[in-house]
């Protein structure tokens, strides 16, 4: 795959978002006044970061190479604000996993996702492990990784399946799956560990931003309604509380723990900022099973509010790295 250098004609020349989109978001951060060179920045990692549903704004690739990269994703926003100082090459990759970031050639999945749609253009060539879109040339990385590690997607197929017709009482995917969640979270672990030493290897001067997952599931799941498809479909209140606290944010701890021991290293927290704009607030910045019940599918992505937070603070850490005030 080609490595895109997005640059702002292009995304200028991008089509307007889909039909009920958000108007457009303010700047992540004001144009530096003295900015004077370049920073090349690459940008890694899976669906969170590449924006993939329709509600993170429009597929720019044409053709489609299937990564689903959209004009409304957090990289995409930054450039726009930030293309006077930096240049961005965006190989993030709907569907990644750690290791497709750090060694393996990706077969990307568009929009198919059988039995809830079907891509006219699947099955995609692959694309090259996302590592090698980094150099020694390159000055700052970020990387949003780890939830297609732990499987997030098969938990979340799973627990429909086994709350469905369970009246949203009990825990049945906890019952179910709770056991496989500590090793799941330990590979997570010792391929991020893998992943950020090839990348310094890579990049050795590079500043390397470890981006973690926002919220996804309220504090109180009292807010989400069972068999409302635009949120959480027929997952219980239960197995919601136990996605929250025992495999989300366990999620979020490994992706800080990793970034914490591979000095220097930072991890941006999106996940306290967007606490009160889970998949079942109003307001939300994280779209549900459906954005649009039955035909625009999400299985709970970051929508454009979401991908602004995430580049307010992408942003903030970015400038921070390379000391730019």
């Amino acid at each position: 795959m080609a490595r895109f250098r997005t640059r702002l004609a292009l995304l200028g020349s991008a089509a307007a978002l889909t039909a009920g989109a958000l108007s457009p978001a303010q700047p992540a951060v004001a144009h530096p006044a003295a900015a004077a060179a370049a920073y090349d920045w690459v940008a890694l990692g899976d669906s969170y970061t590449a924006g993939v549903i329709p509600a993170a704004g429009d597929v720019f690739e044409v053709p489609r190479d299937g990564c689903e990269r959209t004009d409304q994703s957090y990289p995409q926003v930054i450039d726009r604000d930030l293309g006077s100082l930096i240049e961005l090459t965006n190989v993030s990759c709907g569907a990644a996993t750690i290791n497709d970031i750090t060694f393996n050639a990706q077969q990307p999945i568009g929009r198919h996702l059988p039995p809830f749609s079907e891509d006219p253009d699947y099955p995609f060539p692959p694309v090259p492990p996302q590592s090698e879109a980094v150099g020694p040339g390159t000055d700052v990385i970020t990387v949003g990784a780890g939830g297609n590690t732990l499987g997030f997607a098969d938990i979340l197929v799973t627990c429909l399946q086994l709350g469905d017709g369970s009246g949203g009482v009990g825990t049945p995917c906890r019952d179910d799956l709770a056991d496989d969640i500590p090793g799941r979270l330990a590979k997570v672990g010792k391929d991020y560990d893998e992943m950020l030493t090839v990348l310094h290897e890579r990049a050795p001067h590079a500043k390397i931003l470890a981006v973690g997952y926002p919220t996804v599931v309220p504090k109180d799941t009292s807010k989400c309604r069972y068999n409302d498809w635009e949120q959480f479909a027929s997952i219980t209140p239960g197995d919601l509380d136990w996605l929250r606290t025992d495999v989300l944010e366990p999620l979020n701890k490994a992706i800080e723990k990793s970034a914490g021991t591979h000095a220097p290293v930072s991890f941006v927290n999106l996940y306290d900022s967007s606490q009160n704009h889970s998949v079942c607030d109003t307001g939300k910045w994280v779209e549900g099973i459906f954005t649009r019940f039955p035909d625009q599918l999400a299985f709970v992505h970051p929508n454009a509010r979401g991908h602004q937070n995430a580049a307010n603070h992408v942003a903030a850490a970015m400038l921070n790295a390379i000391g730019v005030s």
